[in-house]
């Protein structure tokens, strides 16, 4: 590896970010209260023991482990007989405290505001449980009174009005408990309409309609976007591939994290893997080339230091904990002031700002970027009302 040239100020709030993200798994932070019985002691846990890392072996064989004993601790922690929970994530403290988060199904349904964490102690006894909802999740019916169609309906207009060109739904509605923002459960349609917003985002948004009523309940955007200002930092240290003659912009220490480059487009592909002559990246200079080496550098950059503060703070090794990195794509879109986060590529994406010499590639915007990652693999926040405003902590 060489020294590569780069645009940056240094932050701090990037650690601030991830922090606040450590926090929220750790501690098993979500809207409602206790609803197991916790023991007494359970106070002097300490509420943000470090966790431990855990290799990809550990943590599928643990993750297995506690998906074998979901009906038993369903019932332990008194689910009706029509629920299911289903694993989303595992993280074990230092002092072998395990919090499993989950999933909940209803009659084989999802229910969409009915996950939980249940803690646990090194030698298996309960620690008490967090849920999202203190709702009994029971629904008179799962037979719709209203057509999907109709849902769809709705989805589109409002991705319209959003931006969106679409003209039908990502897929067909499917069928869903809704329990979320404290509401009585109910049955209802979860439609997902993409293209673009009238700014160029992608649009992934989410549109949730009772099925009996036709009423809507909730909508979000599944793109989570970050705004912010990319600026001048100095020399920097990336890792790169030699491949053949020439460099690729690919770090196989951090879980193999590629750059991309979009060249203007706004397609969902990753684009061009950045390559190099000579091992040295960028000028340090705005440019408003979409060829530009130094957005990338910024990029990469921002995704080895997000990497290394998850892995030596909190034991984590890459946004699932799995060790396989996602990637970066910038020069994306023309003047498009803007970056963000989508779980269908598994990427970070930044556009170049105004009059594309402002690329949105700065250090807190890319640890921004992959702690919404974070938090979409382990709490799975929605973007929009209070658990937004978490996400966006």
């Amino acid at each position: 590896m060489s020294s590569l040239y780069a645009r940056r100020k240094r932050t701090t709030l990037v650690i601030a970010t991830a922090v606040a993200a450590g926090a929220l798994v750790t501690t098993g932070l979500t809207t409602g209260s206790a609803a197991a019985q916790t023991p007494a002691d359970a106070g002097a846990r300490t509420p943000l023991a470090v966790p431990v890392a855990l290799s990809a072996s550990a943590r599928t064989a643990l993750i297995q482990d506690k998906q074998a004993d979901a009906g038993t601790t369903a019932r332990e922690i008194g689910l009706g007989s029509q629920e299911k929970l289903i694993v989303r994530d595992v993280v074990k403290d230092a002092d072998g405290t395990v919090h499993t988060r989950y999933e909940r199904t209803y009659a084989g349904l999802p229910v969409l505001g009915g996950d939980l964490v249940v803690h646990e102690s090194a030698a298996g006894a309960s620690q008490g449980v967090t849920k999202a909802t203190k709702s009994v999740i029971e629904v008179a019916s799962v037979k719709p009174v209203i057509a999907a169609a109709k849902a769809e309906k709705q989805a589109l207009t409002l991705a319209k009005a959003a931006g969106s060109a679409e003209t039908a739904a990502d897929a067909a509605p499917r069928k869903v408990i809704w329990a979320g923002n404290g509401s009585k459960p109910v049955l209802a349609y979860e439609t997902v309409v993409g293209g673009l917003q009238d700014d160029g985002t992608p649009n992934e948004l989410h549109v949730i309609t009772d099925a009996a009523t036709g009423a809507k309940l909730y909508e979000y955007q599944g793109i989570e976007t970050g705004t912010g200002k990319s600026l001048y930092s100095g020399t920097v240290t990336l890792g790169t591939t030699l491949s053949g003659s020439s460099y690729q912009l690919y770090d196989t220490s951090r879980g193999g994290h590629k750059t991309y480059n979009k060249a203007r487009a706004t397609s969902s592909s990753a684009g061009t893997l950045f390559t190099d002559a000579d091992d040295t990246w960028g000028t340090g200079a705005a440019s408003s080339s979409s060829t530009d080496q130094t957005a990338a550098v910024d990029a990469a950059y921002g995704a080895q230091t997000t990497w290394d503060f998850y892995k030596s703070t909190f034991g984590r090794n890459g946004i699932k904990n799995n060790g396989v990195a996602a990637y970066s794509r910038v020069h994306y879109g023309n003047a498009y002031v803007n970056a963000f986060w989508d779980d269908s590529c598994f990427c970070m994406t930044y556009g170049d700002g105004a009059g594309n010499t402002k690329p949105l590639t700065s250090l807190d915007v890319a640890g921004h970027e992959m702690t919404h990652g974070v938090t979409s693999n382990t709490a799975g926040l929605n973007y929009s009302g209070e658990s937004g405003g978490l996400n966006e902590a």
